[in-house]
């Protein structure tokens, strides 16, 4: 059910324009909005720091960018909080609220090449590098349709198509992301499982690096986030299919937590288990090609630091 729409003219909550006539029909939570923008800044700040100081430069890059739209997408809701009826703010927080999750996947992303250069491309089914141009250039695809859809809907009419219109594309953008991530994990899995089937042929760096709780740590870490940002993205598909101001969109306990923690929660595990530190051979791999024995990474990871960039 679509909730009736204020008047047109109403720019801030009175008598005659109640805020459940606002496409979300409620003030947003001034704590809730406060920690999630207050989280995702520290957040922006840290990938900055680690990405700097272990050299991983395009993890570095996506997951900034994903924590960075964060924090504005909540700053924009802060100012909901003060004028549900506050264009700038509604603005600020359907555009980059929207996009900063395909940020975040596209870190996610980056990191089954590397997996399998220090595993073995033998248990792979296409060459380490296709992993990343698929998915970054299907991810960019998706951030491309939310970012359109996004931005037509923020500056479309009060009441026109051209709302409905960015809503599809968002729609779409959405959709295309589940199903995204669904084959990459699907991916994921399969060379995981092939490698533990094979995993008295691996080599000895190799049989280390499988065994070094550190480097567990961070495939648990890619696991939460995965599973976080999947669970958010399929949430998002019925809050947009339903129309504006349906009851899904309305409903703030439900965007908190299946947009706001699991978001939280993913951007804390890629930060919290940061490859720089956990598996070094993220950052160590633009410009030679890695040994699929991970004979490189391991004399690097077990010896002594690389510098080289991603």
């Amino acid at each position: 059910m679509v909730a009736p729409s204020a008047p047109d003219f109403c720019t801030d909550v009175t008598p005659e324009c109640p805020v459940e006539g606002t496409i979300y029909g409620y003030y947003p939570s001034l704590g809730a909005n406060v920690f999630f923008c207050a989280f995702f800044g520290i957040a922006f700040l840290a990938q900055l720091i680690q990405g700097v100081k272990w050299r991983t430069w395009t993890f570095m890059i996506a997951l900034s960018l994903g924590a960075l739209c964060e924090a504005i997408g909540y700053v924009g809701r802060i100012l909901m909080h003060r004028n549900p009826f506050s264009s700038a703010g509604f603005n600020m927080q359907i555009c980059c609220l929207i996009i900063a999750p395909a940020f975040i996947s596209a870190g996610i992303y980056l990191t089954l090449k590397h997996l399998v250069y220090s595993f073995g491309e033998e248990f792979s089914r296409i060459p380490p590098n296709w992993y990343t141009w698929i998915f970054i250039c299907c991810d960019l695809l998706s951030l491309i349709l939310q970012g359109a859809g996004g931005g037509t809907a923020a500056s479309a009419a009060h009441g026109s198509n051209a709302i409905n219109i960015g809503s599809d594309l968002m729609l779409a953008g959405i959709i295309f992301q589940v199903v995204v991530l669904a084959i990459f994990g699907c991916f994921l899995v399969e060379y995981l499982v092939r490698v533990y089937l094979s995993r008295s042929r691996l080599s000895e760096p190799a049989t280390a690096l499988s065994h070094d709780l550190k480097f567990r740590l961070f495939l648990a870490g890619v696991f939460i986030a995965y599973i976080t940002i999947l669970t958010r993205c399929i949430y998002r598909i019925p809050e947009m299919s339903g129309g504006w101001r349906n009851e899904i969109m309305r409903n703030e306990t439900e965007f908190i937590v299946l947009d706001g923690v699991m978001i939280t929660i993913a951007t804390a595990a890629l930060t919290i288990f940061h490859p720089g530190y956990c598996f070094p051979a993220l950052s160590n791999t633009m410009g030679s090609k890695r040994s699929t024995s991970a004979k490189n990474f391991s004399e690097d990871s077990f010896g002594k630091e690389q510098v080289m960039a991603v």
